[in-house]
């Protein structure tokens, strides 16, 4: 080692990460293997996690940043059965566009799930990276706040489905875009938003990452350590990737502590940490400054026209149940579910009760809007569930495995 790298102080940032890495990773992989790594193992399938778009399209901002849209459209066949008994004509070019917004951190990958469920439900599905994030370009660094990020919003829709009703997905940072957009152009909102789901998000007005001992310290790190690490860090983007590369198993088990509270593939886990880590460390420290003192609540009133749903974990340390609860508070009429089992990075750990939800969701908005029904005079519904089918392919894998287990020593005794 040279004697310039070894005071580079940066070096030093990096060799501390990775001894950290080194010296935990041996408890880490034993406390995994002991709680649910057999199921993670079990619960692996051969998919890529990737979707084909039917088309790629780059939205240039006002402010001149490049925004990556991918547009999935449906089969023409399943369009139209959506179409029949809830459009007012059984058309399927009446039947909403369903635009999905990704969180701080992630990109439209992480929609992967709910892409193809929705398409395959015969609905036309837009995606797309936030400035900074994903294949999206980088906007100066005072740019990167939840209100700009609205004003990004307002710009792929205007380029991408600048007709037709709208359904807005959002998760976490997506949610509180969607949020803002309300407050940017409440026209727009209320002329052809007919829908909107809310995905482990919060409005503001209490602190982020309050879900536990753990995200409380991980969140007083990043905001005290965030600046003095992440920006030198940025800055060796080589000395980066071996840090992570060296820690792999380590980065593996807090992505799958932090975002997931329930077995999950071990590929998904890798794919969910490629996402989270892949998100230049600038980025994710120029983000930071928009979450304090972020507060939302008032912009609610902006969406009681459509039908809402909040939907989270149980188990979310990032923003936990208290924060959907003040999205419930805010529009009269939402419907509250609440995931046993089930962490930040919802859509990827029980992705079929959200494509569920979404489905009933954009089919209640799109007969209400048909029947002229008045959405805000219906009753809240909150209720709790379990991903009981995923339970049980959790339990028969772990009892196949046991059954194979005893056979195999059973015949060694043999």
């Amino acid at each position: 080692m040279s004697p310039d790298r070894r005071r580079n102080p940066v070096f030093g940032v990096g060799a501390a990460l990775v001894g950290v890495a080194a010296g935990v990773a041996a408890g880490v992989v034993a406390d995994r293997a002991t709680k649910h790594r057999a199921a993670m193992l079990a619960l692996d399938t051969r998919d890529t996690y990737e979707v084909v778009p039917d088309e790629e399209r780059v939205v240039l901002t006002d402010d001149g940043v490049p925004l990556h849209v991918e547009i999935d459209e449906p089969d023409p066949a399943a369009a139209e059965a959506a179409a029949r008994g809830l459009t007012p004509n059984g058309r399927a070019d009446e039947l909403p566009t369903i635009v999905l917004t990704h969180g701080y951190c992630l990109s439209l990958r992480c929609w992967v799930f709910q892409r193809r469920a929705l398409t395959a439900a015969g609905y036309r599905v837009v995606s797309w990276d936030h400035r900074g994030h994903g294949k999206s370009g980088r906007g100066d660094k005072d740019a990167y706040v939840i209100e700009r990020l609205a004003r990004d919003l307002q710009t792929v829709i205007e380029e991408v489905a600048p007709t037709g009703d709208l359904v807005l997905v959002g998760h976490s940072m997506g949610g509180m875009t969607i949020m803002a957009l309300g407050e940017l152009n409440p026209e727009l909102v209320r002329d052809r938003v007919i829908g909107v789901a809310f995905v482990s998000t919060s409005p503001g007005g209490i602190t982020l990452a309050n879900g536990g001992r753990s995200a409380t310290i991980g969140r007083l790190l990043l905001e005290r350590l965030g600046p003095t690490l992440l920006t030198p860090l940025s800055e060796r983007p080589d000395l980066w990737s071996w840090v992570r590369r060296s820690g792999a198993t380590l980065e593996e088990f807090l992505v799958d502590q932090n975002s997931f509270a329930s077995p999950v593939a071990a590929s998904l886990v890798r794919f969910t940490a490629d996402i989270l880590l892949g998100t230049p460390l600038d980025v994710i420290n120029d983000y930071l400054v928009t979450f304090d003192h972020f507060d939302m609540r008032p912009a609610l009133k902006h969406l009681r026209g459509a039908h809402v749903l909040v939907f989270n974990g149980k188990n979310d340390v990032l923003t936990p149940p208290q924060h959907s609860d003040l999205i419930v508070e805010g529009i009269p009429g939402a419907e509250h579910v609440l995931v046993n089992d089930a962490g930040h990075v919802i859509m990827l750990e029980h992705p079929d009760l959200l494509n569920a939800q979404l489905t009933q969701l954009i089919e209640r908005a799109v007969r209400s809007r048909t029947e002229h029904l008045e959405v805000s005079q219906q009753p809240r519904v909150r209720r709790t569930v379990t991903n009981v089918a995923k339970e049980r392919r959790v339990h028969a894998t772990r009892h196949s495995r046991r059954t194979r287990s005893a056979q195999q020593r059973a015949g060694r005794g043999a």
